[in-house]
């Protein structure tokens, strides 16, 4: 019984999100030249129509970060590495967690217990397919992400369940060459 009472709980959880459909492979770093606003150093607001996101994201982004899609559960290669680095948005380069915050939840997405800061995640109610959650979205871009529960580890208590194919991911060392200019 109690079994039966955890997988059912399971497929419950799998129910509230809506699963993309992409078969592309997914690139850890999507910066692009396409992409006229991606900065992991500018904090300023962007504020573009979705004809203009539509124009420069790849279509497995768009479909999540704009539309709120979920891409498949354990789809994601982000999903399972253990580098120590930053997470950015995928669609403006904010910095959105670092690697010592993530952990391994089990629910078929990255998962972290802490953003940055306070300013690098924005929050907002989501009440879709008849539920009560708190959906995530980048504090510069208002991109979807993904949502935050209360069943994470210490200190915060928090998961917040984020879409792979929203987040870039670049090691600490490439970070810290990025940020100083030096070439290897």
């Amino acid at each position: 019984m109690i079994r039966f009472l955890i997988l059912f709980t399971l497929a419950l959880s799998l129910q509230f999100c809506t699963y993309s459909q992409s078969t592309k492979k997914m690139n850890m770093d999507s910066t692009n030249k396409n992409n006229p606003v991606y900065s992991n150093t500018d904090s300023t607001t962007v504020n573009l129509t979705d004809a203009e996101w539509k124009k420069i994201l790849p279509s497995d982004v768009y479909q999540v970060a704009r539309q709120k899609g979920t891409e498949r559960p354990w789809s994601s290669p982000l999903e399972n590495v253990k580098d120590k680095g930053t997470y950015y948005c995928a669609v403006c380069g904010n910095a959105l967690f670092i690697s010592d915050t993530k952990f391994e939840s089990g629910c078929g997405w990255p998962s972290f217990y802490q953003p940055v800061s306070k300013g690098s995640i924005i929050y907002e109610p989501d009440h879709s397919y008849g539920t009560k959650r708190t959906e995530v979205m980048c504090g510069r871009c208002k991109s979807h992400l993904g949502h935050v529960f209360d069943d994470g580890p210490p200190p915060t208590g928090l998961r917040y369940c984020i879409n792979g194919v929203v987040l870039d991911f670049k090691k600490a060392q490439e970070a810290e060459k990025n940020y100083t200019g030096k070439k290897d």
